[in-house]
């Protein structure tokens, strides 16, 4: 069973191999690399690797798994957070918080559990009418938007209250899609 350290983000939660025996180095590529002394360790996802700091302000806790995401996936996405700024929305309305660059992995996690097998995770949940809420900057503009997208360009009655309540309504391409959806609800 591997280990993971869990950490915390205003998004949800997050987790990176966690090392603090030898034998938990088996299999990771950094067997002959990092010595005991150096124990524990935290692989970082992108090849590298630091010591573990329990005091780190956004670490949580240690578990141990065999899954390919140990964390399920309304822990590492919030569901219907009341802070929701970016992320996804289903056509029933519940939302799924991500950060900025988190919608692909957000967008695998759902297909696993709403459409499994699904071969693209981000093209399965736009054909299945859910809505992505993503960043908007031009990189001169003094503050982030959000911008809301749909392959479809119709949205459900339930998407446009949800996003009403997260203060979009007045987003033109909002409008739009209201405008274009109104009729069949």
């Amino acid at each position: 069973m591997k280990k993971y350290a869990v950490y915390g983000s205003p998004t949800g939660e997050y987790c990176y191999r966690y090392a603090d025996t030898m034998d938990d180095l088996a299999g990771t590529g950094f067997e002959e690399l990092i010595t005991e002394e150096q124990l524990p360790v935290v692989f970082d996802g992108r090849g590298g690797y630091f010591r573990f700091r329990e005091d780190d302000h956004s670490f949580r806790r240690i578990i141990e798994s065999d899954k390919e995401y140990p964390l399920e996936l309304e822990e590492m996405f919030k569901l219907n957070d009341p802070d929701f700024k970016l992320g996804w929305i289903s056509p029933d309305g519940d939302t799924y918080s991500c950060a900025f660059t988190n919608h692909n992995k957000c967008a695998k996690m759902i297909a696993m559990k709403y459409y499994p097998g699904a071969r693209f995770p981000e093209r399965t949940l736009d054909k299945n009418g859910w809505l992505q809420v993503m960043d908007s900057w031009d990189g001169t503009q003094q503050h982030h938007g959000q911008f809301v997208y749909t392959e479809k360009g119709f949205i459900t009655k339930r998407q446009a209250d949800k996003l009403f309540d997260l203060g979009l309504y007045n987003n033109s391409e909002v409008q739009q899609m209201i405008k274009d959806s109104e009729n069949d609800w």
